[in-house]
């Protein structure tokens, strides 16, 4: 039995790449480089496109109504996943004071991805089965992300 809805599952996404926004913007505004303040921007960017596709898919679909039986340690669990695992928002001053360098932020970016990904696939086997294409459209957008990151940090 499906736990959770697609619709749910890019709410989630939305609040991921909303996070991801903020880090890489806060985390531009700290470098003095503009070649590196430029990657930032542009991965700051990258998660604002992501937020309008999320958001444009979430419209897309029928609206989330939480059913009666719904476990709400669960749905808690799937939000603190996304909101600590991730990018955690209260943290971030403390996550760039460890980034020293432009390749440990790529490693950072990096890594968030692969998080997501993995996040992804997780709640994937809890979605109704006629909605699983819808995530994996998600998984897609961020192996993209990845695969860009991945490509920064070869031509540092």
């Amino acid at each position: 039995m499906a736990l959770v809805s697609a619709a749910e599952v890019f709410q989630f996404a939305v609040k991921i790449e909303e996070n991801g926004y903020d880090f890489y913007t806060k985390y531009a505004e700290k470098l003095d480089s503009n070649s590196e303040k430029e990657i930032f921007q542009y991965l700051a960017g990258e998660e604002s496109k992501h937020i309008k596709i999320f958001s444009r898919m979430l419209d897309s679909i029928e609206s989330f109504k939480q059913p009666i039986n719904y476990p709400d340690e669960y749905f808690a669990y799937l939000q603190a996943y996304a909101d600590n695992l991730i990018f955690k928002p209260g943290d971030l001053d403390a996550e760039i004071a460890q980034i020293k360098d432009t390749e440990s932020a790529i490693d950072f970016g990096i890594k968030r991805e692969l998080d997501s990904i993995l996040y992804y696939q997780e709640i994937k086997s809890f979605v109704p089965k006629a909605e699983k294409d819808h995530i994996d459209t998600i998984i897609s957008e961020e192996r993209k992300h990845f695969t860009k990151l991945s490509q920064m940090k070869k031509e540092l």
